[in-house]
Formats: C-alpha cells, sequence, structure tokens
C-alpha cells in the first residue's frame, strides 16, 4: 500500500448510501509500512464543486468517470478494508492533494503559503 493510491471499499460506513466507495490514501508512508491498523484516506465523489480542497480524478487515476478526491471529509480505514486497488495518482495530483489538504486543514509552509 502506498501514499496516493486508489481502492474501493466495500460499505465503509453506515451513513453512506453507496454500497461501495472509493478512497485515496493519504497517510505518510512510514505509517503505511508500520503495524499501526489503520489509514487515513479522503473520499471520492462523482461531484466536483468546484472548491480548492477538491482534486479531479477520473480514467488516468483508474476510475470509471470523472470524479473528484473530498479533502475536507477525511476518514481513518483499516488498511485491511483496503484490498481493491483501483489505480494511483500522479506526482502532479500528488501535489495537487497535498495543497488541497494544507487548505483544508489550514497548514502554512514556512514562507507563509500553503
Amino acid at each position: 500500500m502506498r501514499r496516493g493510491e486508489l481502492y474501493r471499499v466495500h460499505n465503509p460506513s453506515s451513513r453512506d448510501p453507496k454500497k461501495s466507495r472509493v478512497f485515496v490514501v493519504i497517510s505518510r508512508q512510514v505509517l503505511l509500512d508500520s503495524r499501526f491498523s489503520t489509514a487515513i484516506c479522503a473520499p471520492v465523489y462523482s461531484t466536483h464543486d468546484g472548491l480548492s480542497t477538491q482534486i479531479p480524478v477520473g480514467i488516468a487515476e483508474g476510475l470509471k468517470h470523472d470524479s473528484s478526491i473530498h479533502c475536507d471529509e477525511l476518514v481513518s480505514l483499516h488498511k485491511t478494508a483496503l484490498t481493491n486497488y483501483v489505480g494511483t495518482l500522479s506526482f502532479n495530483k500528488i501535489q495537487l492533494l497535498n495543497e488541497a489538504l494544507s487548505i483544508a486543514l489550514d497548514i502554512y509552509d514556512y514562507r507563509g503559503k500553503f
């Protein structure tokens, strides 16, 4: 399991109306390689509202249609649920993901920028 990979998770929560949902892994690699049982993930939805915390993704990332990663809705999922591999984000998409996460979490770098 690597940061930036997308996985389809079946029955992700009782509140989710869909039987399965795609999530992108955003945890740092050292956590993913550890014995820690969960990973921080962001859900992928078919809607895109144009927010700076949403990253457009689609067929290039292994999805069936255009969608977006929603960085304002982070969840912790058991690693054992992340088995149905869908695809991987490109380096450019990971850079966009990092920026969106910085905005979502209101984190600035040492230069005062996201």
